[in-house]
């Protein structure tokens, strides 16, 4: 677009439109629709070991109570001030230390739970508890009623990813707390997966969620779907081997706001060039490697985090054999047919 010369005209008229909360399209165009994908977000890694050490600290300073949630946020370098990862969502680790209750509460915002260390707590959802360990992905789903708590001697972290960016976009936050520290539980653990991660379905059931029924997908079922998806040799150039978490009812994303991902990269293996528009956090769970997003490289091993914004080309190289889970705003951006991806010389 061509640059609009000043005048001392021009900007007498700008001036005098201000004053009626008017301004003048052709100065603001080129901001407003750019010819790429632009803003402020920049790529960035979180070692998980400076992390436990502040989170630690932390632990001595506030209790689960107070704080309601115990949790440090991921602030992109590019949003500080903004409790953002990506232009539209929302990242931080939480700790739950033995004898922790985060007390029940409930809101607009969809969260997921990915868990980086540690065994044994429980999170609830709408009545039903599950059990935490590394590698699990743990959903709740808007205004589902949710709380935390530690039994173990040892403390529990693991990664949030909410949708509070889009929410607050949209304006349509509604929260509220519970009358007691813990729901009570109402069916056994296990009973959503036993219903629904199968591959079968209740007959008559109706639901209006656009969440998956399934609220915990243990890593132990989704590190064998990786190893049965090995065998094929079908390894994609830019992403290795890399699966969605899926609603069962629907086979669209779990979440409706966020997209979640698992893949696998051997030992050796080095991703081609990959862009798209989904601004993408990353985890992995297994192993060591790096990734290249523009002309900077990062080095990265298990419970790391990094970020991979809108239209950057990234690599991936893994020195072992890598798991690394990712979620992005990617079932929004193709339900309004914004996504769009480039894979380079792939």
């Amino acid at each position: 677009m061509e640059a609009v010369t000043k005048t001392p005209e021009r900007e007498a008229f700008y001036r005098k439109i201000d004053g009626e909360n008017l301004t003048a399209l052709w100065t603001v165009m080129s901001d407003l629709i750019t010819p790429e994908p632009k803003s402020a977000c920049r790529p960035h890694l979180w070692k998980f070991d400076v992390i436990r050490d502040y989170m630690t600290e932390a632990g001595k300073l506030i209790t689960a109570k107070e704080a309601e949630r115990r949790v440090l946020v991921l602030e992109n370098p590019g949003l500080r001030g903004q409790s953002k990862i990506t232009t539209s969502l929302y990242a931080g680790v939480q700790m739950v230390v033995p004898g922790d209750v985060a007390p029940a509460h409930r809101h607009s915002q969809s969260a997921l739970r990915f868990v980086l260390e540690g065994k044994g707590a429980h999170t609830a959802v709408d009545g039903e508890r599950t059990a935490m360990e590394p590698g699990d992905f743990i959903i709740t789903p808007s205004m589902t009623w949710h709380d935390h708590s530690n039994e173990t001697s040892e403390p529990m972290f693991w990664l949030d990813g909410l949708d509070i960016p889009l929410v607050q976009f949209f304006d349509c936050s509604f929260a509220e707390g519970a009358k007691e520290d813990q729901q009570k539980i109402t069916r056994p653990a296990g009973d959503s997966f036993a219903r629904y991660g199968h591959n079968l379905l209740p007959v008559d059931v109706k639901r209006n969620s656009k969440t998956s029924p399934i609220f915990s997908y243990p890593y132990a079922y989704t590190r064998e779907a990786l190893e049965k998806a090995r065998a094929s040799q079908e390894w994609d150039a830019c992403h290795g081997l890399k699966l969605k978490f899926s609603n069962p009812e629907t086979g669209d994303f779990a979440m409706p706001t966020i997209g979640t991902f698992i893949q696998l990269l051997p030992k050796g293996f080095k991703t081609a060039r990959y862009r798209a528009t989904d601004a993408t956090v990353f985890c992995p769970i297994e192993g060591k490697g790096r990734s290249r997003i523009g002309d900077a490289v990062f080095e990265w091993g298990p419970r790391d985090l990094f970020v991979v914004p809108s239209w950057h080309w990234v690599t991936h190289e893994a020195d072992d054999d890598a798991v690394l889970f990712s979620f992005s705003d990617r079932p929004v951006q193709q339900k309004v047919d914004l996504f769009r991806e480039d894979r380079g010389n792939a």
